[in-house]
């Protein structure tokens, strides 16, 4: 067999491969002869059927089964030792004019290559660093939710200032139907707070969920919205109040206190306003740390330049899947994914470059603090080394949690290299600076 490249252009190629009556022969003649005993065909008793006979009506088809088989096992071996790295898998091109009765057969697949470019992690940017601060102001809100949150419901008639909501939002059109309590502060603005001010129970008030909420994420609590819709969604949605209710604050005492962090934790308004900062930072930490790996993504994938096998992507985009996808779909989901498949290569890339590797251990390490992080959450402060190793083990049994795992790994540990190499700018703000930051806004 005679297996060469053909360069289409940089990052595609087709491979071209002649088989010969030698390859395939040997096995060919053997599934004739092992169907000569089962062969029927009429005028003839089973098994003894003439041998031109059996090829002439199953010869065509065995054939064709083996000279896949070869070309498929040729394919594979050429594609190993060739060391080709592959978007995609090759796509045969169709000959529907083949001669099957030929001796020498041409088979050609086009095959969409990983480009070479250079990723330089330490190129100027702009990227900024945030250190987001808990202020005063935010402190002693959280105090007055805390208070709010323990304290007595009071039901009422109409909709007041400070009410708390119960009730529904609901778009049928957008598929949201969440029941939810609400603050009526919680909307961003006043001028939506007052859309509610002397409603009833059984009203129905319609807002815009475009700047709602002072950060869109609350779309994913409050109505359920996919954290991928978040982001500039602008639709109007239905709240039907079913309740409405103010709150008599609770008292700031020690048996609150207990119940908030536990026996002898918190014994002061300064120490719980302490702890309030230190559990908002350590969140704020969190959400500055994703802003900052999405502004490296979108920096990289903006300023690493490099060409995708683009036609073929979208012609493979058409096979694969259960659905088979019309050139205009794949044209949609190429344009869709090619963000992401850009950053899946630079991501490669850094990882290859600085020699980053995931370890079971580093997997483990990780699973076992999220596993400490959740339980602490539930008040479970101080589990034991075996408890927590029990769930771990079951955890990382699971083949899905293990590669959603390992994707956060691999992102924690991008984190830190982008945070050393990128050389971001450090900005110190408060919490509604960084969401102005973030949004815009």
């Amino acid at each position: 067999m005679d297996i060469k490249r053909v360069a289409i252009d940089a990052v595609t190629e087709t491979i071209v491969m002649n088989v010969v009556h030698m390859d395939y022969k040997g096995q060919v003649a053997k599934r004739i002869n092992e169907k000569m005993p089962l062969a029927q065909v009429k005028g003839f008793r089973k098994g003894a059927v003439p041998k031109d006979l059996v090829e002439k009506q199953y010869g065509k088809a065995i054939k064709i089964e083996e000279v896949k088989k070869v070309i498929d096992l040729a394919l594979e071996r050429y594609i190993q030792s060739e060391r080709l790295n592959l978007l995609g898998t090759p796509l045969a091109k169709e000959d529907e004019n083949r001669d099957w009765s030929a001796e020498e057969l041409t088979f050609e697949f086009e095959i969409g290559l990983v480009p070479n470019f250079e990723l330089d992690l330490e190129a100027k940017n702009d990227i900024v660093k945030y250190i987001v601060t808990a202020d005063d102001k935010l402190i002693d809100g959280q105090v007055a939710r805390i208070q709010k949150q323990f304290g007595k419901a009071i039901p009422q008639e109409v909709v007041a200032e400070g009410c708390d909501l119960t009730g529904i939002f609901s778009s049928e059109a957008n598929g949201i139907n969440n029941p939810t309590t609400i603050a009526l502060d919680t909307f961003k603005d006043k001028a939506t707070q007052d859309l509610f001010i002397g409603k009833k129970v059984g009203d129905v008030v319609t807002v815009n969920t475009k700047g709602l909420f002072e950060d869109d994420h609350q779309l994913m609590d409050y109505l359920k919205v996919g954290h991928d819709n978040v982001h500039d969604l602008a639709v109007d949605v239905d709240f039907t109040i079913e309740a409405i209710n103010a709150s008599e604050p609770a008292e700031l005492n020690q048996e609150l206190f207990d119940k908030l962090f536990g026996e002898g934790n918190v014994a002061t308004l300064e120490e719980l306003k302490a702890k309030i900062k230190e559990d908002a930072e350590a969140q704020f930490a969190q959400q500055a740390d994703q802003k900052l790996l999405a502004d490296v993504q979108n920096f990289l994938i903006d300023n690493t330049k490099f060409d995708l096998p683009a036609e073929f992507l979208k012609k493979w985009l058409q096979t694969v899947g259960e659905k088979k996808l019309s050139p205009a779909e794949a044209e949609v989901e190429y344009a869709r994914s090619e963000k992401g498949l850009r950053f899946q290569l630079i991501e490669g890339r850094a990882m290859a470059q600085s020699n980053i590797q995931i370890t079971f251990e580093d997997l483990k390490t990780f699973t076992t603090n999220a596993i400490k992080q959740q339980m602490a959450q539930f008040g479970q402060t101080n589990p034991s080394d075996e408890e927590v190793q029990g769930i771990v083990a079951r955890v990382l049994s699971n083949q899905e949690e293990v590669r959603r795992l390992s994707d956060q790994v691999v992102a924690a540990k991008l984190l830190e290299l982008f945070k050393e190499k990128a050389n971001p700018t450090t900005k110190e703000v408060t919490y509604e600076e960084f969401i102005a930051a973030s949004y815009g806004e």
